[in-house]
């Protein structure tokens, strides 16, 4: 049987991570490895819904892995899988969409964002674009976290659908196959929602920062790259000896989640005060940021520089989640009739 506890999560590879997945997604995860047992994956099939170069989603896999571990990412300690290395998801999506009502579908915020757009647009066909990865990405979803028997997921507060219709997905198969002697049902996951500024870091245009907002600083600029990117976040003309509002300030609110409580603090009552100005302030950012990344960009691309390596490391993490994924599958085959 499965751990008590399983906390899950999967990071899909369309292109290079942002300072916002790592402070958002990236750094809560590996916290998180201290208390709980963990499982986290590349969801590369879900990627393909946007890329569909196959020596790009090659690269952005290797990315994606090489991020993870740069950052800190144990193998030894955390299960670490490609999502197309486990058979078993697939066919549990198969069985899964069996029982998911189109409605919920249709309901669902990226489907319903792709019309939205088409409708902005002035397109009659408002499906034009929509492939079906996209429509059923909620059902791939909750295969990948049904499949693990994962208990928490961490979502952000903008993403809280998706842990919802998981609930649901799971709540439709427990509830025709949960009973008699051969039945069986998937535990309920829970999203773990950090409510906190933490979870959306502000882009350099104060937005939430994403790549489709063109507002991002890629997490392992090169150093000249990366000041060259904090210099360009837009500021106000307030004079240098004038005080400012720390808070309404991109460059700021981006620096108390890299500098010490001690630098923060002192930088706030620097801008309070008067005499500081935001060229300054960019500084103290880009070394912040910089001391943080700094050591990690060096483990990337080194990792990157020897691809055989990541393929190593994820290859060993496949027996493993297929072994519980096996087990789940066996549970449901069971139960619908089919094992």
């Amino acid at each position: 049987m499965a751990a008590t506890h399983l906390y899950l999560t999967g990071i899909k590879p369309t292109g290079d991570f942002h300072l916002g997945n790592y402070i958002g997604a990236l750094r809560p995860a590996l916290e998180a490895v201290q208390s709980t047992p963990t499982a986290y994956f590349i969801a590369d099939y879900h990627a393909l819904n946007t890329v569909k170069d196959a020596d790009e989603l090659r690269h952005s896999i290797r990315s994606g892995a090489a991020t993870w571990l740069a950052c800190g990412l144990d193998p030894e300690r955390t299960l670490f899988y490609r999502q197309s290395d486990v058979p078993e998801i697939f066919e549990l999506t198969t069985i899964l969409g069996s029982m998911t009502p189109k409605g919920l579908m249709n309901r669902a915020h990226a489907y319903k964002a792709a019309r939205d757009r088409n409708n902005e647009a002035g397109i009659t066909d408002l499906d034009a674009g929509v492939n079906m990865g996209l429509f059923n990405y909620p059902i791939l979803m909750a295969a990948d976290i049904l499949a693990m028997e994962a208990t928490h997921v961490p979502v952000g507060r903008d993403q809280s659908q998706h842990i919802e219709y998981t609930a649901d997905i799971a709540g439709y198969f427990n509830h025709r196959y949960g009973d008699g002697s051969d039945g069986y049902t998937f535990p309920i996951p829970k999203g773990v929602i950090d409510d906190s500024d933490a979870s959306i870091l502000p882009g350099t245009d104060g937005r939430k920062m994403s790549k489709s907002y063109d507002n991002h600083i890629p997490l392992f600029l090169p150093e000249k790259k990366l000041r060259k990117a904090i210099n360009k976040i837009p500021t106000d003309s307030t004079p240098v000896e004038d005080p400012k509002d720390p808070d309404a300030s991109v460059p700021f609110q981006l620096l108390t989640h890299f500098a010490s409580e001690a630098k923060t603090a002192e930088v706030r009552k620097r801008l309070e005060a008067g005499g500081m100005g935001w060229g300054d302030l960019k500084k103290e950012l880009f070394e912040a940021v910089n001391a943080v990344l700094s050591p990690q960009r060096d483990r990337y691309e080194e990792l990157m520089a020897d691809p055989a390596q990541i393929d190593r490391i994820l290859a060993a993490g496949v027996e493993p989640a297929r072994e519980r994924a096996r087990a789940t599958l066996a549970r449901v085959r069971s139960a619908i009739g089919v094992g």
